[in-house]
Formats: C-alpha cells, sequence, structure tokens
C-alpha cells in the first residue's frame, strides 16, 4: 500500500488539493471526482465534500494510497 506524508502549511487543505499536491489526482478537478464518487475516506468514513478541510493528524485513504497528514512546521 502506497504511503504518503503531508506537510501543511497552514491549518488545513482541501481534500481535493490534497490529492492533486501529492500526485494522486492529476488536477484538482480529477481529485473532485474522485471524492464525488465515494473513493475518498478521510479517518475511514467516505468524505463526498469536496472541499472538505483536512487538518493535521487525519488520515485520507483512496484505494490502495493512504495520505498520512502532519502538522506545519513552526
Amino acid at each position: 500500500m502506497p504511503f504518503h506524508e503531508f506537510r501543511l502549511e497552514g491549518e488545513y487543505v482541501e481534500l481535493n488539493l490534497l490529492l492533486k499536491l501529492t500526485g494522486i489526482a492529476a488536477s484538482g478537478g480529477e481529485g473532485k471526482h474522485m471524492v464525488a464518487d465515494g473513493l475518498v475516506t478521510v479517518d475511514g468514513v467516505v468524505e463526498l465534500r469536496k472541499t472538505y478541510k483536512v487538518r493535521a493528524g487525519q488520515l485520507v485513504t483512496i484505494g490502495d494510497n493512504e495520505i498520512s497528514v502532519l502538522p506545519e512546521i513552526d
């Protein structure tokens, strides 16, 4: 299972952009489609809100990819 770590630059990142920034989606638009199709879970729960605010400590899963969201470095 591919595992990614994503370091925040601020308080949160929108879910569709997280998929783009980690390279799982080719674009924010593709990320929106993945979310809308019910393919993405946040902390084990299917998330259908494309611009859901993902915060530090949350785990995002899509297919066999996992993304651990880390806090911003001070």
